[in-house]
């Protein structure tokens, strides 16, 4: 491996290797956007519904 060249080559499976990289690198980002996404959604509601509960009255049985 002196060259830049024999290391992206990959010994000739490069056309596996770096499409299996992308792919991983991909799917990573996709589920760390998607569980951001979740999150600050479910945080959302979590404070929406917890303001409900402070502005809405009391009931006594």
């Amino acid at each position: 491996m002196t060259d830049w060249s024999t290391f992206f080559a990959m010994g000739g499976y490069a056309a596996y290797v770096w499409p299996a990289y992308a792919i991983s690198v991909v799917s990573l980002l996709a589920l760390a956007i998607a569980s951001w996404t979740w999150m600050t959604r479910a945080e959302r509601l979590a404070s929406s519904s917890k303001s409900a509960e402070e502005t809405a009255p009391e009931t006594k049985p």
